[in-house]
Parts: C-alpha cells; structure tokens; sequence
C-alpha cells in the first residue's frame, strides 16, 4: 500500500521538476476533494460517466471512488509518468481503488487526446489554470464544457488571492497574463457557474467552481 506520507513526498518531488503542470506542493485536502465531488451526491437514475482530469496521486479520486454506484464509471487522465504509475499501484493494491478498477480507465496523455466522443455527466478538474497562458485556459474550459452532456458539472479549482498576489509582485508580462487567465474564468463563471464554494482548511485556500453546461 502507498502511505499518505510517500504519495506527499511523490507530490513534492514532481512539484519541483514540474511546477507548470503539478502546480502544488502538497496533494488536495480532504476538504477540498469534498468540495470538488459536491455534485456526486445528487439523486440520479442512470449510470454516471465521471472524468477526473490531473488526479495526481489519487487525493481527490478516493473521494469520487466513495461517491460512485455500482453503475458508475471513471475515466482518469494524467499527463505525469510518475502519477500514472502511482494511480495504477493504488488500484491494484488498495481495496477501495481495486472495487472500482473494472469501471475505471487511466489515460496517460494531455486531456485534448482523449478519444473523441465521451460525454461526461460530471468532470473533475485539478489542473493548474493559473501556470497556462490565457489561451490555453480558455481552451481547456471550453474542451472540458463541451465534454460534458447536457446539465454536466464541471468542477475545478483556483488558490484564493494567489493570482493577485503575484501580480502584484511580477514584471509586466507576466501581469498581463494573469489578468487574461481572471479575464477567461470571469467570462466562463458569468456563463455557467451554479455554485462556488471557499475551502479554507487547504493549503493554500481555495474556491471551487462548479459549472454547468446548459
């Protein structure tokens, strides 16, 4: 089994050779990982397609893991090598990852090379935004909206007040990047955000949006 402590310091490691795509020193918090599955506790009378994008070590995928029927199915795509393997470990090593496993796909590639055609009722994204450039925040939104069907959730997260601050202590370039990237999810809140949530027992602290495709 994978001890918390070892996954962390996995996480760290990747952290520091990978800082744009792993973007945190630590995994998600349990509180954050409810947060983000806020949605998987609603009624439903069918089986539930569930896509987690950038799961890491696997912090919040235990939580949807306790979230899903028996008719359920997850998809997890990660770009990370060193995460891939971790994930398979813990499936084929832990028992509740190992109930699942028969229902569950890991894809190792960037989430734009996903086979075509999977809807998804709900998509959980751990992704970095704030590490891209605006464009490619607009255009994983948007690929990550039009993956899911009609009344989808997608649920993601961005650090509170970590965009500001280091704007206000960056060179000019890279303030107007970030002011694109508050631009972009502005835009994408004002058209689809239902709910938005603060999670302060994390670290940093957080707010999770959760949109949904009309």
């Amino acid at each position: 089994m994978i001890r918390g402590g070892t996954k962390s310091g996995l996480f760290f490691r990747e952290f520091l050779r990978n800082f744009r795509t792993t973007g945190a020193v630590l995994p998600s918090s349990r509180k954050l990982a409810v947060a983000l599955t806020r949605f998987l506790d609603g009624l439903h009378n069918e089986p539930r397609k569930i896509l987690e994008v950038g799961p890491g070590t696997g912090a919040v995928t235990c939580r949807i893991i306790e979230r899903m029927v028996e008719s359920d199915s997850l998809d997890l795509v990660e770009l990370n090598e060193a995460f891939v393997r971790c994930l398979e470990r813990r499936f084929l090593q832990e028992p509740d990852f190992k109930a699942v496993f028969p229902r569950t796909r890991i894809w190792h590639c960037p989430v734009e090379q996903l086979p075509s055609g999977g809807q998804y009722h709900f998509i959980i994204s751990g992704l970095p935004l704030n590490n891209f450039s605006p464009a490619e925040v607009e255009h994983i939104l948007s690929l990550l909206i039009n993956m899911l069907l009609p009344g989808g959730i997608l649920s993601f997260f961005e650090y509170i007040a970590v965009r500001p601050l280091h704007a206000f202590v960056s060179h000019r370039r890279e303030r107007v990047r970030l002011r694109g990237i508050a631009q972009v999810m502005r835009a994408a809140r004002e058209r689809y955000e239902v709910r938005r949530d603060a999670v302060w027992l994390n670290i940093p602290p957080a707010w999770v949006h959760h949109l949904r495709r009309g």
